[in-house]
């Protein structure tokens, strides 16, 4: 018989959560390989509290990414639930997940994570089904253009909140949110154009 894991004490937990908020915004930045030590440095906490959490960086980022897709989950599904209007939960929900650095989800996914692990498969299909009805509600109120689904709004969602390479554009996230606003008007219906290609879902994206 397997026995459950010890729990960790409230300090710990801190710690935990510290290092896992911390590591998202690093890798934001600088992708999977974001130093250690940087990250360690933005937790405030030692590099030997890190390891004590983290086995390695592939533990690491298991953790990072089902916290951003458990956290972006929960804005889909909370904005569902308090906005009275289809659309406008749409719209939150994109502006929220910017600020739950939705932008590191790919590069992660693609970056050392076990895409078969229990934990990941999960999270990925909580919020698979929290964006599709977002969508979909704001689908079916008439708002929303029908040619698109899930994958390509989170293809640009990820394109528009990676920041740019080098230090040459300072300040980027006070662009991110003006620049999602435009994105979001080309959503809504009646469409202005007609798009090349097909609606990409979320399963094209993981097609390799």
């Amino acid at each position: 018989m397997q026995t459950a894991p010890p729990r960790l004490r409230a300090d710990a937990v801190r710690n935990r959560e510290r290092i896992i908020a911390a590591a998202r915004e690093t890798m934001v930045e600088f992708g999977a390989e974001a130093p250690f030590d940087e990250i360690a440095r933005r937790a405030g906490v030692g590099n030997a509290t890190l390891y004590r959490h983290f086995t390695d960086r592939r533990d690491l980022i298991h953790h990072v990414t089902l916290s951003v897709m458990s956290r972006i989950a929960d804005r889909a599904e909370c904005a569902l639930v308090e906005e009275s209007d289809a659309f406008e939960a749409l719209r939150r929900f994109v502006h929220d997940a910017v600020e739950e650095r939705i932008g590191a989800l790919c590069p992660l996914l693609s970056d050392g994570v076990d895409p078969a692990h229990p934990d990941l498969l999960a999270a990925r299909e909580r919020l698979d089904a929290a964006v599709a009805a977002v969508m979909g509600a704001a689908r079916d109120s008439g708002q929303l253009r029908t040619d698109i689904a899930v994958g390509d709004l989170m293809v640009a969602l990820t394109q528009l909140t990676r920041p740019l390479p080098g230090s040459g554009c300072m300040d980027f996230d006070r662009f991110v949110h003006r620049h999602l606003q435009l994105f979001l008007d080309g959503l809504q219906t009646p469409a202005r154009s007609e798009l090349p290609g097909s609606a990409v879902t979320l399963e094209d994206l993981r097609r390799r």
